[in-house]
């Protein structure tokens, strides 16, 4: 029995210390969710400002509501019982009564309705967006492209760092830093005081863009078109996640949107469009197999290795690289076409915005990585024929 006892204290003991340094191990994030969080995000929009007001009134009131009317009820409870010899009355319909339980709820009602469809129709209101981004939900990343306004023509996928995932996985959280599981390799970066539309769709599954500071949530379904938009009063960093339940990695879809100046906002935007002309390199280019798996190992980490794996095992529906006939075949067409097009039942996404440097490098480093030493090297002159096809 004592023996038991001791296990049991000892259990006790390293519980408490997991519990402790846990939770020691979280903190507060600007921009983010923050420790022992009760209250909404701070707002950052007037649309979030609004939505703070209209939650706090309708609590107020529901809560005014709530005492007066079991007050009443209870004190009447109390005061006609039995045992102090109240007697039931014998009466019948009251027209005063009815109609002034009917008239008061009628002006409670109306005086939360007026606000909350002003604040409605204001969410609604797309028009005259000085940015516009369309946001695109991949299981599992988001892929922004900017459609219209100053940055036009700018697109990238935003992915989970992949420190982050491999800390994950491996369940060592203890010293986790705030933005756990929120920091991306890309993240939306918009000008302060500009009203950016944000337009939602999908490319497999139904996702769903959230950044509370922001007083935004949009679903974003494949096939449909959805918008919203915020102006962003405060230069910082605001996260949120894909809030709708869209498979075994949804907790892996953080989105980081990181509000700039307008100087810095064009200094940003003249430093991808640098990034994206360097990335059109010749295609006719005849790469050697040592310079383009160097690429490629670099293009596979921030693309593909969130899903396939580095060590490219894959994880339940997502099939292994690691010995995949399709990796192997000496008809590289096959693993293009995947990579340009997605795969026919829809769980691998197409890439055709990456470079055909960016495909070719990444092919030959599958078919050349792991286990697969096939020797065969993809040049961007395959990924040019392939694309028309």
């Amino acid at each position: 029995m004592k023996s038991i006892s001791n296990k049991l204290a000892s259990l006790l003991l390293i519980a408490g210390a997991w519990v402790g340094s846990a939770a020691h191990a979280v903190q507060d994030l600007p921009g983010g969710p923050a420790v022992n969080q009760l209250n909404l995000h701070p707002p950052v929009t007037k649309i979030a400002e609004e939505q703070h007001f209209l939650h706090w009134m309708m609590l107020i009131i529901c809560t005014v509501i709530f005492v007066a009317v079991f007050s009443v009820m209870f004190y009447s409870i109390w005061k006609h019982r039995r045992s102090k010899g109240a007697k039931s009355a014998n009466f019948h319909e009251s027209v005063t009564v009815e109609v002034v339980w009917t008239i008061i709820p009628f002006i409670i009602v109306i005086l939360m309705a007026l606000p909350a469809t002003k604040v409605l129709v204001a969410q609604k209101d797309t028009t005259n967006a000085d940015l516009t981004i369309k946001t695109t939900g991949y299981q599992w990343k988001w892929g922004y492209d900017y459609i219209t306004g100053e940055g036009e023509g700018l697109a990238f996928i935003s992915t989970l760092d992949s420190s982050h995932r491999v800390m994950s996985d491996s369940g060592k959280v203890a010293d986790a830093p705030a933005d756990y599981l929120l920091k991306v390799d890309n993240p939306m970066v918009v000008p302060v005081g500009k009203k950016i539309r944000i337009i939602t769709t999908a490319n497999d599954v139904i996702h769903a863009f959230m950044v509370p500071a922001f007083g935004i949530k949009q679903d974003a379904i494949p096939g449909f078109v959805r918008d919203t938009w915020f102006r962003a009063e405060k230069i910082g960093d605001y996260y949120g996640q894909c809030a709708e339940l869209c498979g075994k990695e949804h907790a892996y879809m953080p989105i980081h949107v990181k509000v700039v100046s307008a100087e810095d906002y064009t200094a940003w935007v003249a430093d991808q469009k640098k990034k994206a002309a360097a990335k059109l390199d010749d295609p006719t280019k005849v790469w050697t197999m040592d310079d383009i798996m160097k690429r490629g190992e670099k293009v596979y980490a921030a693309n593909c290795a969130a899903c396939h794996q580095a060590n490219g095992k894959g994880a339940g529906p997502i099939k292994a690289l690691d010995a995949s006939a399709v990796v192997l075949d000496t008809d590289h067409a096959k693993q293009i076409q995947i990579l340009l097009k997605g795969a026919a039942n829809g769980a691998m996404p197409a890439w055709a915005q990456l470079s055909d440097t960016d495909i070719a490098s990444v092919v030959t480093y599958t078919k050349n990585s792991w286990s697969n030493k096939t020797g065969q090297l993809v040049q961007p002159a395959e990924i040019v024929a392939q694309r028309g096809k």
